[in-house]
């Protein structure tokens, strides 16, 4: 009789130096059931220890060649343009990063056979009458969200196996740039004056949440649409004063503006946030509060 043995998953994280990526190698090398291979463009990974390719996903034959030499189960695609104000004007790269690359990743995931995730936005949505479930009739506002919106709708006709993620206000611990959360602390701390507007509500969502999320997908491989965010619908203004009190910093640093004050090329969808009942419902997935998700940020970064 043969010993048991584990089998284990392969898994291609796109986007490894970006936020969400960071955090998923981080996590993932830890499961004993991964085998992990992270990619981006820059020269090195920020994680240590790990495998990883160095790929322009913008560019057809580097991209669907990484994937049919690792051979993944799964492709965890969360490499995109994401300044949404840029996009309006580098709008040829923004398109072939959001759009272009995601059919070369399809092109490479059909021959294989393997799953496909990949990380959407609230941003689809115009934001008049959230928050939005699954189903909700997408209308974005800016050509980021239009890149965004032309992605899923590549997924949807490229006959591969896919779940698409839609999430909003992603914060947490990563080392490529400060998220919302410690933007906050560090310009607080320097007792600078912050003008955060109170006219955009979501649920912010903890970035341990969205690998929480991603892990319980590949288990039960879900495919289709899932909504990720957590539990507490807030404005970015209000999310800052909690922010504030969590950390004993001067909330009176922090001024209440209006999104239309800041005079952003792109708009923002103001009343917006997902409803997580599906994956709650289908995933067993289970967010944090934000105090819950501020005190687990408290005790990594020592703060």
């Amino acid at each position: 009789m043969l010993p048991n043995r584990i089998i284990k998953k392969r898994i291609l994280i796109t986007g490894a130096n970006g936020m969400l990526g960071q955090r998923l190698v981080k996590i993932f090398s830890q499961y004993n059931n991964y085998t992990l291979l992270a990619t981006s463009v820059e020269n090195e990974s920020v994680i240590r220890n790990i495998d990883y390719a160095i790929c322009d996903i913008s560019i057809r034959d580097d991209i669907k060649n990484l994937i049919l030499n690792f051979y993944p189960d799964v492709v965890v695609h969360t490499a995109a343009f994401t300044n949404v104000d840029l996009s309006e004007k580098e709008r040829e790269q923004c398109w072939k990063i959001n759009v272009k690359a995601v059919e070369y990743i399809t092109e490479a995931c059909r021959v294989l056979g393997n799953h496909l995730i990949h990380i959407s936005t609230d941003y689809i949505f115009d934001g008049t009458s959230g928050p939005y479930n699954e189903n909700a009739p997408p209308n974005p506002l800016g050509y980021y969200a239009r890149t965004k919106l032309a992605s899923e709708n590549v997924l949807r006709m490229s006959g591969v196996d896919f779940t698409i993620i839609r999430t909003n206000v992603l914060y947490g611990i990563a080392d490529s740039r400060p998220d919302f959360v410690r933007w906050v602390i560090n310009k607080l701390k320097s007792n600078d004056k912050i003008n955060i507007v109170t006219d955009q509500i979501n649920n912010p969502t903890f970035i341990d949440d969205m690998v929480q999320a991603i892990s319980k997908i590949i288990e039960f491989k879900k495919y289709g649409v899932y909504n990720i965010g957590g539990s507490e619908f807030i404005s970015r203004y209000d999310f800052a004063l909690k922010i504030a009190d969590f950390f004993n910093l001067n909330r009176d640093l922090i001024f209440a503006i209006v999104t239309k004050d800041l005079n952003q090329p792109a708009r923002r969808p103001l009343k917006s946030g997902l409803i997580i009942t599906k994956a709650q419902a289908e995933l067993n997935y289970k967010p944090y509060t934000i105090d819950e998700a501020l005190t687990r940020m408290k005790e990594e970064l020592n703060l």
